[in-house]
């Protein structure tokens, strides 16, 4: 998208302002499928922050990921348990940590999706 859309930018401000997790989403991005739930930017960071301190290859990445403070709209949506889905399953099966610029949404939709082979 050229013009990030509004409505899109309102969910996510939402997801900023009540610090919350909760929040259900698929979007359609790059002719990628990401489904998910989404998290304010400060908790994504402080958790990839974690993740990269407990490894003993990537602990010096962990600075990086320090939470800025906030400043105007937001710009990305930040996933976490998200998959990313490919044919019949998602990729990771555990869910991952993704971080997509809402301008680059071409398509979105309340909520998650998930396959099951029953």
């Amino acid at each position: 998208m050229s013009k990030p859309d509004e409505l899109l930018v309102a969910v996510a401000a939402l997801v900023e302002s009540e610090q919350s997790n909760q929040m259900s989403l698929t979007v359609v991005t790059g002719g990628a499928v990401i489904t998910g739930r989404l998290a304010p930017e400060a908790v994504w960071r402080q958790r990839v922050s974690e993740v990269l301190t407990d490894s003993d290859r990537l602990g010096e990445f962990s600075a990086v990921f320090a939470p800025p403070g906030p400043e105007g709209p937001p710009t990305h949506l930040h996933f976490h348990v998200a998959r990313i889905l490919q044919g019949t399953v998602g990729i990771p099966e555990t869910g991952g940590m993704y971080r997509v610029a809402i301008e680059d949404v071409s398509a979105w939709t309340v909520g998650d999706f998930s396959y099951s082979d029953r």
